[in-house]
């Protein structure tokens, strides 16, 4: 007969500590649609598992949660216009990445919600970034965490007063702003070869439009110091198409 063997009473209690340490640390991600259309959220991981499996589609007015261990660092974004087949493959007229399920980043330009969560004194850092531009407004709450925690997002249209030289259109409308980066390659508005270090890389006409319309939106590659936001053990709600 096959010998059972049990775990002493003191190893059960710090297996039952240990998981619920774990079930403690995750975060929960709240993703709402307030669009008058249809988003397709794309995620993407840098450090940890594929959470929401890499995409999903959010109708207007609908909400979903997708769940992240301690340590987990990545993005969301949204794609818009999309049609897939049953197999998920298909294309997206923004944020597009060639399928449902996201195995790499959303194609710019792009409004991007990033985090890093129990980084440096066990803080999460999360922002919005237009580095990659912008598709669809986008906002971060930090929910039930302690610390600063604040918005991060951006609540106003920029395709509606995007530059001509900036703009991507789809059958006359425009769909997406680019940022001064993807419409000019130059290292000033990439911020690189001279341009690499926060003191020769600056604002630029253009990066301060982006601020003036989303001011706690990253606007350019170090613009850190009013972009960059943190919390302790909070959950988030991420928010397409905010109204404030």
């Amino acid at each position: 007969m096959e010998t059972i063997h049990k775990l002493p009473l003191p190893h059960l209690l710090l297996l039952l500590i240990s998981l619920l340490g774990n079930i403690a640390t995750a975060t929960v991600f709240t993703l709402q649609n307030h669009c008058d259309h249809t988003v397709w959220p794309g995620t993407i991981t840098g450090n940890g598992p594929t959470i929401g499996d890499g995409g999903f589609v959010l109708p207007p007015g609908s909400s979903t949660q997708v769940t992240a261990p301690a340590g987990w660092s990545g993005r969301f974004w949204a794609r818009t216009e999309c049609n897939f087949d049953e197999s998920g493959n298909g294309k997206c007229t923004t944020g597009d990445c060639g399928a449902l399920k996201c195995t790499g980043g959303g194609q710019p330009p792009v409004t991007l919600a990033e985090f890093t969560l129990n980084g440096h004194d066990n803080k999460d850092f999360y922002d919005v970034s237009l580095v990659d531009g912008y598709n669809v407004g986008m906002g971060v709450s930090a929910t039930g965490g302690s610390g600063d925690c604040q918005y991060a997002g951006c609540v106003n249209d920029l395709n509606v007063n995007c530059p001509a030289e900036l703009r991507v259109a789809d059958t006359g409308r425009v769909v997406a702003c680019k940022s001064a980066c993807a419409a000019f390659n130059t290292p000033e508005f990439c911020c690189t070869g001279d341009h690499s270090t926060p003191t020769t890389c600056s604002p630029t006409t253009y990066s301060e439009m982006f601020k003036s319309a989303c001011p706690s939106a990253y606007s350019y590659a170090y613009d850190d110091a009013s972009s960059t936001r943190t919390c302790i053990g909070s959950d988030y709600l991420i928010t397409f198409c905010p109204s404030s």
